[in-house]
């Protein structure tokens, strides 16, 4: 497997090995942009842990920021999508 492909499968796996980023995850698949003070909210999470947490799941390239203004704004990339389809595989075996 070409060296490249296997950085990009790790960023993702890394980007989903913590439950708190899986449910940020869902939260924006239930709800498709929200900002980080709405994440917190939601996710009853502290600013510095939420900052961290969808940090590493814009690096893993699962969710786009989008700057408004002073806010940002969060949505589902593609791939989280995508991600978040295939979670059920993991639990079924």
């Amino acid at each position: 497997m070409d060296p490249f492909i296997r950085r990009q499968l790790e960023r993702v796996f890394k980007g989903v090995a913590n439950h708190r980023r899986i449910e940020i995850l869902q939260l924006l698949q239930a709800e498709p942009r929200l900002t980080l003070w709405q994440i917190r909210e939601r996710a009853r999470l502290g600013r510095q842990t939420a900052c961290e947490h969808v940090r590493r799941l814009a690096l893993a390239r699962l969710v786009h920021k989008r700057y408004r203004g002073r806010e940002v704004e969060h949505t589902l990339a593609p791939l989280g999508r995508k991600i978040l389809d295939q979670l059920p595989l993991f639990l079924s075996a």
